[in-house]
């Protein structure tokens, strides 16, 4: 009995350390928001019956939420947020712009956004590929999409991502913008470009 009593409490207090160490573990993986700070590329790319032609930004701003793992590796996303100012979008023809603005409902819908919850990150050679479903919000018509991205975690822990999405502008109620009259007709189909860089709060 005496051999018994020993025994148990060396059994006990194993358990008991090998929760403690997976409990550790668990609360070892780091959440930390990120913020782009300014360093945001946006660039839409599309066609008319003339030429192609693009519009782009750079006063995007975008936050996340990334998990890490113990090991210091993206392990996921918790959160995200990107908008951009409507008419920040500039080309290279003022009236194009000005047509654009005027599609877009501008005076009443002043911002682009896109909101997701949670994203799967995995690994992709020498970075990692994020694919998430949110919200993207265009002149005030909302629908869920898919987005995939292509980063890297730098060796300052930055993160730089970038990737494409095609959509069309009428499933956002947009009409395709014209100039010169109708002489100039943009197309339906259009690209959206992103391309930033996310640091540490």
């Amino acid at each position: 009995m005496k051999c018994l009593s020993t025994t148990m409490p060396s059994a006990a207090a194993a358990i008991l350390i090998f929760i403690s160490g997976l409990l550790t573990s668990v609360n070892s993986i780091g959440q930390i928001k990120y913020h782009s700070n300014g360093s945001v590329k946006l660039i839409v790319e599309g066609t008319s019956n003339i030429h192609d032609w693009d519009i782009k930004s750079e006063k995007g701003v975008c936050s996340a939420d990334f998990m890490f793992t113990p090991t210091g590796h993206l392990g996921g996303m918790t959160a995200l947020q990107f908008t951009v100012p409507a008419e920040s979008l500039k080309s290279n023809n003022k009236s194009m712009d000005k047509n654009t603005y005027k599609a877009l409902n501008t005076d009443k819908y002043n911002t682009i956004s896109f909101v997701a919850n949670n994203a799967a990150i995995k690994p992709n050679g020498a970075g990692f590929t994020l694919v998430t479903r949110g919200k993207l919000t265009i002149s005030g018509v909302t629908r869920d999409v898919e987005l995939t991205a292509n980063g890297v975690l730098n060796p300052d822990k930055s993160i730089t991502y970038s990737g494409t999405y095609k959509l069309k502008m009428t499933d956002y109620k947009v009409t395709p913008p014209s100039i010169m009259l109708g002489a100039i007709k943009t197309g339906d189909a259009v690209t959206i470009k992103f391309d930033m860089v996310l640091k540490a709060v």
